[in-house]
C-alpha cells in the first residue's frame, strides 16, 4: 500500500468513526516506513497508535467515569457512589498530604509512565487510629480523579460457607478490571487478619491466600484501597503487596488547631485561646475535633449568637471525652 493510499484509508476509517480500522492502518503505514529503512517515523507512528488505544481505553482526564450500579451477585458485595470529597476539605500534616498528592500525580499521568516501563502507585494500604481520615482519604481521591468509590461491604463479601468468600473475592477483583474507579476496603483485617490468628485456620489462610493472588495478579487501571485500624493483626505478606503503606496518627496541636478553624470560619471566633482548646481535645482524632466544632455552632446558634465562645468549645470537648470513654 502506497503512502496516497495510507492517508485516503486513513481519513475514510476516521470520518467514519472505526477507531480499531485506523490503529491498523496505522500500524500498517508503520511497517511500510520500516520496510523502507525509515525506522525511527516506523516506530513514532506505532507509538503513537499505541498511546492512542491507551486514551481510549481510559477516560480522558477531567471526564468522570460513567456509573454503573452493581448488579447481580455484585450488588450485596459492593456500593457505589460519585463523591464531591476534595483533597482540599482535609487538613493533614504535609508529609501525608504530599505522599497523597503524589498518588494522584501518577494516577493522572498513568499513560505517561506506562510508556516508559513504570508503573502508577494504585494499591494503597491505610493504618492507623479511628477517625484519623482513611475512610475520607479514599472519597477525596475519588472525587479527585473524578472516579465512582466502590465500597466492599464485608458482610455480603465474609460468609462461613467453605470457599464462598474466596468466589466473591474473585467477583469483586472482576469489576475492577471491566470499571475503573476506587475500590475501598474498610476494616481490612476483617480479611487480611494473621493466618494464625483465628480458630479456623483453614478457611481464614484460603481467603487471604486467594486476596493476595488476586491482589498480586490485577492489573486494572484504578485504586485499590485497603483500610485497618488494627495492622499488628494483618498478616505480614499483605504489607509487600501494596505499592505504599501510609500511616495516619493522631493530629498534632497544629492539625488540631486548623480542623476547628476550618470547620467554624462562618463563625466569630476572634475570642478563642486556641492553645487551651486544642490542649484540652489533647488524643482525640480528626472525626472528633469536627463533631466538637459543629457542637460549638449548634450551641451558639441555638442561643442566638453569631460567636463560638471557648467555652462553647470546652463543653463540646467534655463531652465528646465522655462519650469516647463509653
Amino acid at each position: 500500500m502506497t503512502t496516497a493510499t495510507h492517508l485516503i484509508a486513513l481519513l475514510q476509517s476516521h470520518f467514519e468513526g472505526d477507531d480499531d480500522q485506523f490503529y491498523t492502518i496505522a500500524l500498517q503505514a508503520a511497517a511500510s516506513e520500516a520496510r523502507r529503512g525509515h525506522g525511527k517515523l516506523a516506530q513514532q507512528l506505532r507509538d503513537l497508535v499505541d498511546e492512542a488505544r491507551a486514551r481510549k481505553k481510559a477516560p480522558a482526564r477531567g471526564k468522570a467515569v460513567p456509573l454503573v450500579q452493581p448488579r447481580g451477585d455484585l450488588a450485596n458485595l459492593i456500593a457505589v457512589k460519585y463523591v464531591d470529597t476534595r483533597m482540599s476539605s482535609m487538613v493533614l500534616p504535609d508529609d501525608l498530604r504530599d505522599r497523597l498528592h503524589r498518588v494522584l500525580v501518577e494516577q493522572r499521568q498513568q499513560h505517561r509512565l506506562r510508556q516508559h516501563g513504570l508503573q502508577p502507585r494504585r494499591k494503597l494500604l491505610l493504618i492507623g487510629p479511628p477517625g484519623a481520615g482513611k475512610t475520607m482519604t479514599a472519597a477525596a481521591m475519588a472525587g479527585e480523579l473524578k472516579m465512582p468509590l466502590f465500597t466492599v461491604l464485608l458482610d455480603g463479601l465474609l460468609t462461613k460457607f467453605l470457599g464462598e468468600t474466596a468466589s466473591k473475592l474473585r467477583t469483586v477483583f472482576s469489576a475492577m478490571t471491566e470499571t475503573r474507579g476506587v475500590y475501598f476496603f474498610d476494616e481490612f483485617d476483617a480479611i487480611g487478619a494473621r493466618r494464625s490468628e483465628r480458630n479456623d485456620v483453614g478457611e481464614i489462610r484460603r481467603v487471604l491466600n486467594s486476596f493476595l493472588q488476586f491482589l498480586e495478579e490485577d492489573e486494572s487501571e484504578g485504586l485499590i484501597i485497603a483500610a485497618t485500624n488494627h495492622p499488628e493483626l494483618l498478616d505480614p505478606a499483605l504489607f509487600r503487596r501494596f505499592d505504599d503503606v501510609i500511616e495516619y496518627s493522631l493530629p498534632n496541636e497544629r492539625v488540631a488547631k486548623a480542623i476547628l478553624e476550618s470547620r467554624l470560619s462562618t463563625f466569630d471566633t476572634a475570642g478563642v485561646d486556641w492553645l487551651m482548646i486544642v490542649t484540652e481535645a489533647a488524643g482525640l482524632s480528626q472525626a472528633d475535633l469536627a463533631r466538637i466544632a459543629d457542637d460549638a455552632a449548634k450551641y451558639a446558634l441555638l442561643a442566638d449568637r453569631e460567636q463560638v465562645s471557648a467555652d462553647d468549645l470546652l463543653r463540646a470537648v467534655s463531652e465528646r471525652k465522655a462519650a469516647a470513654r463509653r
